[in-house]
């Protein structure tokens, strides 16, 4: 069954390619627009810190912009229904479309974590810390995203009451990664932000499938 619902995310994913392009064209771009407006940065003539706090800020705002149609279009044209409805399980119909939408989104960003280093200045030396960062905080990104999406699913005009519910949620993982990668530039150790960061993806397996699956309900109810 798990494998049947990842085909059918797969196969979704490759007829909307927008949701995995939008997202990754605004990260670069800002990132870009970042290092033409702030050339300092790429020079590291600023504090190490604010190149990492822009790095996460970035990645935060890709996951929100990616998160507003994560089940929109289901929800719109009947189909969330229905896979609530005949799945057999339907905690693992949304498990999987949460890791699909990390894959598309988290992992990609895992992946370019060179190319943004280089955009905004961060050190080489801070690379493999950087896309330890990434590996661990997007997880958690994506989870707690879904509640929010769930919830907002049925609205019109999502995108502003979405952000407010998950930047709030979204602060420990911004403050431990970035913490993580300003480390590893100025030679600190980087274990208790790693564990932290491993710790709130892990907390976010536990409870976000189920949350996100009672917000979907609420928000079929009151179609």
């Amino acid at each position: 069954m798990m494998g049947s619902l990842l085909l059918r995310e797969w196969q979704i994913l490759r007829r909307a390619k927008g949701t995995v392009i939008n997202p990754m064209a605004f990260l670069f771009l800002s990132a870009t627009l970042f290092a033409i407006a702030a050339p300092a940065l790429v020079t590291q003539q600023i504090s190490q810190g604010a190149a990492a706090g822009i790095l996460w800020t970035l990645v935060l705002l890709t996951q929100l912009l990616a998160l507003d149609g994560m089940y929109r279009r289901d929800f719109d044209s009947g189909l969330l229904e229905q896979l609530l409805v005949t799945a057999q399980v339907p905690f693992v119909a949304v498990l999987s479309r949460i890791f699909m939408q990390w894959l598309s989104t988290g992992f990609i960003i895992v992946l370019s974590s060179p190319l943004l280093a280089i955009l905004l200045g961060l050190s080489t030396e801070a690379l493999p810390a950087m896309a330890l960062a990434l590996l661990l905080g997007t997880p958690a990104l994506s989870l707690l995203g879904s509640i929010g999406a769930s919830v907002t699913v049925g609205f019109n005009r999502g995108g502003v009451i979405l952000a407010l519910l998950v930047l709030p949620l979204f602060l420990p993982t911004l403050i431990f990664g970035a913490d993580l990668v300003e480390a590893a530039q100025t030679g600190r150790a980087v274990t208790p932000q790693a564990y932290v960061l491993g710790l709130i993806s892990l907390g976010a397996l536990a409870l976000a499938p189920f949350a996100t699956l009672a917000g979907l309900k609420i928000s079929l109810e009151m179609q």
